[in-house]
């Protein structure tokens, strides 16, 4: 990508990421997550949606602010407080259509996810030519509705040399 006017965005599934990777047994270091979004796709402001806050999780809400993410946090009526579920998706999409609709300047959209839920979304933004790339986080823990996309519009985190480069190491 490398234009150095590119204004890209990311938008990223928080549990989505968070799954994908635990699922092959690593974690994602977000410095260097985000400066991998910054250098390989150009993106000025990434997005970083989440479930339930709890104040337990405060070390990681300041962790993803000190690397760059805006963190957006999914509403839960107090009857679903403390159950895991994000079920961000409806939020992320709201919040893309909401920067197309107000007339956002921004080039392309990266988005962060493996979950099924953003195949229309995607394909929106491919009609529109506003889709860089879908970064899934872990392959195998992706939707098999994203299968008819060409290998121009996805990633994989979990590739070696990607993972090397993202990867949290102690």
């Amino acid at each position: 990508m490398s234009d150095k006017n590119t204004n890209n965005l990311a938008f990223i599934d928080g549990q989505n990421l968070y799954l994908g990777v635990k699922e092959k047994g690593w974690k994602i270091d977000y410095g260097k997550f985000r400066t991998y979004l910054k250098d390989k796709y150009d993106v000025q402001e990434a997005y970083y949606f989440m479930g339930y806050v709890s104040e337990s999780e405060q070390d990681l809400y300041d962790n993803l602010q000190r690397a760059g993410f805006i963190l957006s946090f999914r509403e839960h009526s107090s009857a679903l407080k403390g159950k895991k579920k994000g079920n961000v998706d409806s939020d992320l999409i709201f919040s893309v259509m909401k920067k197309i609709i107000q007339g956002v300047e921004f080039d392309n959209i990266i988005l962060v996810s493996g979950d099924g839920d953003y195949k229309k979304l995607v394909d929106f933004l491919i009609k529109r030519d506003e889709l860089a790339k879908i970064l899934f986080p872990n392959l195998e823990f992706s939707s098999s509705l994203y299968k008819s996309l060409g290998s121009e519009y996805f990633d994989h985190l979990d590739k070696k040399d990607v993972r090397k480069k993202i990867e949290y190491r102690q």
